[in-house]
């Protein structure tokens, strides 16, 4: 029997339910590799007719994960980043992803100043899935129609997210909260 959406969303819930650490996103991140192994879920919400853009699969409202699909034209490379308080889970469809953990090697006792460095690299390719905890400092590249599935705890548009560059050896804090007020 061909695992679906429906089914990954359902247990994602009683996982999350159950167990939010890291044992948890464990379960998820492999529970994702079995809905990528779905040709057919695949095809409809990563296949070459797929719509380009970030598109909400499903949004649990009880525990608030959202499963999104990313369909880009134009590969890019993000700066090193965090997800703040959430966690996301990266399952690969299409062509690959880099993915590169960073630690922080400075105390954080100067504000708006940072010193990161990559720590671990790793390539997910078609069916292979990656996990970033809370606060974990990661970037991805990915190349020109690349696609992939990404579960996240919560909407990471409505929590504060640290952006590091590189260049400057600087940090700083998207809150989107800030622009509410």
């Amino acid at each position: 029997m061909t695992y679906t959406l429906e089914q990954f969303c359902d247990e994602t819930r009683d996982i999350l339910k159950a167990d939010q650490r890291d044992d948890g996103r464990e379960q998820i991140r492999q529970n994702l590799g079995n809905l990528l192994a779905n040709e057919e879920f695949v095809a409809a919400n990563c296949g070459p007719d797929a719509e380009r853009g970030i598109h909400t699969l499903y949004h649990d409202k009880e525990t608030d994960f959202h499963v999104l699909a990313h369909i880009y034209e134009n590969g890019t490379e993000s700066p090193p980043h965090d997800h703040g308080p959430s966690w996301a889970i990266y399952g690969q469809a299409v062509l690959t992803t880099d993915m590169i953990v960073w630690d922080r090697k400075d105390d954080g006792s100067v504000e708006g100043s940072a010193v990161v460095e990559p720590t671990e690299h790793y390539t997910l390719e078609p069916g292979m899935v990656g996990v970033f905890h809370p606060g974990q400092i990661h970037s991805i590249k990915f190349p020109s129609g690349a696609r992939f599935v990404r579960v996240t705890g919560t909407d990471l548009n409505t929590v504060s997210q640290a952006r590091y560059d590189l260049k400057n050896n600087s940090i700083s804090v998207d809150d989107p909260m800030a622009h509410a007020r």
